[in-house]
């Protein structure tokens, strides 16, 4: 009689069989045709791929004018023209071959790559997934050539000197790979912004992109090499990038041109007004290829960063010229990723020369642009161009002539003496002129100082109307500071006229209005002189902690507490190790006393591990300039008299970065009189 216990289990009936072994396959090679399309898989993503491929061999080829053809967004066909130097009809099997090219032969050639192509596996690779013919003529040949990729017949054909490749129906031989693409007017946008980015490396070559017949986008050549001076390639340059980015994108940046030991860095940067909230306007190139780099990115975005509001994102185009043996371009396959020998004096290079172009103040390049601007005649009334201030150009109005008599005609213009003390201080809006003057002793006058301002006395009896226009132009003059000549000079942000509600500054200037946001304006001023003490060899004030704050660190951040303690004593930090797993701060920067020193220690202590140790001291120092610079600058609701006002514009035009407030916000808006003139409808 069975027993209970000799029962199957449950458990046991229900686990599965154990599988069998897997059958080992042999290892064997791979048949060419496999091994070029796993290479496209690596090589060829899209038709932008393909588009990228080839306009790179037309420029190895020193070709001038490059026409690329497309058919259902480069997926049923591509077509690349050029007028280069061609290919001799016994090279053209050769140049289908897997890794065969003619712009490297040794490793010192690969190490020095002056080329855009060089690996010789991009023809191959794309005929291995397509269908794609060549077709070639040099220029000491006497007919061209045409070769089919598929069968390899070669034949006589018709064409001029250059080349023509042809690509139809990609990723016919494999499906899977096609039906990843995306719609046809994805695909065009981005073979469009392929070449959109070696027309901006080359305006010495015109593009043309034409789409199922229609001509899409056309780039017409703007520079000749050889020809003329370096300032002319800089022109051609900004042609190329208004042609290509559009008008905006040159009036609202400045030119970059910067050099440092082995590293030069041209372009332009985009003012923080023109930043995007996407980085669709990014451009980085090195030696002419464009790529996507890291160390250039974080370099351009720091020297954006006390001058950009929240997270706006930049845009430039920016030129790296460096020694090719200092640069390994064969870090990728698509060759859009670089490794630098020294990353650290490029990120250096490309930081200073954005900083540097962005430092000087604006306004002045406004008063110079319109003091270059032709005086308005009969010829060019209609283009609406800047007339002369009205204070300078206008007669005295001859009312007796009319017969209308004032009796006192300066009272309706010359300030009063209820005018004066509004914008005066008093003692119920803080100290006079002197206690802005002290500010943590910042604050200092203009080169050549204003004078205070006295109400013209009105005259005891009535004046003629000769007499009355003197008293109103002496009254004029008197509001502008000493020494500043109304006939001759002009300064950018022009005179002070009112303060508006406490908080914004009135000015009056040749182009017209000036709007200045007084706190934000001191506080760029402020900031920038402290970072030049800091920048002289002071050291930030730090704080002793009564009880140090301890925390578990990883050994990263207690090899790099270790390793930067000069550099965290710059900053006023002290982190010191408490235990093999612990570290303890013991001193804070004084600003920041009130601050967790914990998250205060793991934020420095990570970008110092992964960030060069100047590039952390700046930003943290900046930070906490920045917040004492904002402490320190002039509040809001804070009368200013006439010549505190002056003062302050006089400030602006000499200092770096006044554009912005330290947090990215403007310091100032210009109102011209056309737009003052388009408010009230005037002219129309």
């Amino acid at each position: 009689m069975p027993r209970v216990n000799d029962a199957p289990s449950p458990l046991a009936a229900a686990q599965p069989a154990p599988a069998p072994a897997p059958h080992r396959r042999p290892i064997r090679d791979l048949p060419d045709e496999l091994i070029s399309q796993i290479a496209a898989g690596e090589v060829v993503e899209r038709p932008a791929s393909v588009v990228r491929e080839l306009v790179d061999n037309a420029l190895d080829a020193g070709a001038t004018q490059i026409t690329l053809r497309l058919s259902a967004g480069g997926v049923r066909l591509i077509t690349v023209e050029d007028d280069g130097g061609g290919i001799p009809h016994e090279e053209l099997p050769v140049a289908l071959r897997r890794h065969a090219t003619s712009k490297i032969t040794n490793l010192d050639d690969l190490e020095t790559v002056a080329t855009m192509g060089f690996r010789g596996e991009a023809l191959a690779a794309i005929a291995s997934v397509s269908e794609m013919s060549l077709l070639s003529r040099p220029a000491h040949q006497a007919s061209a050539f045409l070769l089919d990729a598929r069968s390899g017949e070669l034949r006589p054909a018709a064409r001029s000197t250059g080349t023509t490749v042809e690509v139809k129906e990609l990723f016919f031989s494999t499906p899977a790979r096609r039906k990843f693409l995306k719609t046809d007017a994805t695909e065009l946008a981005h073979c469009i912004e392929s070449v959109r980015r070696h027309a901006l490396a080359r305006p010495d070559v015109g593009f043309a992109i034409w789409h199922e017949g229609k001509l899409v986008e056309q780039w017409r050549a703007t520079f000749v090499p050889g020809k003329g001076d370096p300032q002319d390639a800089h022109d051609a340059l900004a042609r190329r990038l208004s042609d290509v980015l559009g008008e905006d994108f040159v009036t609202q940046s400045v030119a970059v041109q910067h050099r440092v030991g082995p590293v030069t860095v041209t372009g332009r940067a985009g003012l923080p007004d023109a930043a995007r909230s996407r980085p669709d306007h990014q451009y980085c190139y090195v030696n002419g290829r464009f790529v996507r780099d890291k160390v250039l990115t974080h370099a351009a975005r720091s020297a954006y960063e006390d001058v950009l509001h929240g997270h706006k994102q930049p845009i430039y185009a920016l030129y790296v010229e460096i020694d090719p043996a200092r640069v390994d371009v064969n870090v990728h396959p698509t060759k859009i990723e670089v490794r630098f020998r020294d990353s650290r004096e490029v990120h250096q290079a490309v930081r200073h020369a954005v900083e540097n172009a962005l430092a000087a103040p604006r306004a002045a390049a406004l008063a110079a642009a319109s003091a270059a601007a032709p005086a308005p005649t009969v010829e060019n009334f209609d283009k609406k161009q800047a007339l002369p201030p009205a204070w300078q150009t206008q007669a005295a109005i001859k009312f007796e002539e009319r017969g209308h008599r004032v009796q006192d005609l300066q009272a309706l213009w010359a300030p009063s003496s209820s005018t004066s003390s509004s914008n005066g201080s008093s003692p119920d809006h803080g100290a006079p002129a002197a206690s802005l003057a002290s500010i943590g002793g910042l604050w200092a006058p203009s080169a050549q100082p204003s004078q205070p301002t006295e109400p013209q006395a009105a005259p005891d009896g009535p004046q003629t109307a000769p007499e009355a226009a003197e008293t109103i132009a002496t009254a004029d003059a008197a509001a502008w500071p000493a020494g500043r000549d109304s006939t001759t000079a002009h300064w950018p942000l022009g005179r002070a006229v009112a303060q508006l509600h406490g908080v914004y500054i009135l000015a009056e200037n040749a182009q017209g209005m000036v709007i200045v946001d007084m706190h934000a304006a001191h506080e760029r001023i402020v900031y920038e002189r402290l970072k030049a003490q800091v920048d002289s060899g002071a050291r930030i004030a730090s704080q002793p902690l009564l009880i140090p704050a301890t925390f578990a660190a990883t050994p990263q951040e207690v090899a790099t507490a270790e390793d930067s303690t000069e550099v965290l004593a710059t900053l006023g930090l002290e982190v010191v190790p408490f235990s093999p797993k612990t570290l303890a701060v013991r001193a804070v920067p004084t600003t920041l006393a009130q601050g967790d020193p914990v998250e205060l220690a793991r934020s420095v202590l990570a970008e110092l591990a992964q960030h060069d140790a100047t590039t952390v001291v700046q930003r943290a120092r900046n930070e906490i300039l920045g917040t004492m610079a904002c402490h320190g600058a002039v509040r809001a609701n804070r009368k200013l008299t006439i010549d505190e006002m002056n003062a302050l514009l006089r400030q602006m035009e000499i200092t770096d970065r006044s554009d912005q407030c330290n947090h990215g916000r403007p310091t100032w808006r210009q109102l011209s009189m056309r737009e003052l003139d388009a408010l009230f409808l005037r002219g129309r």
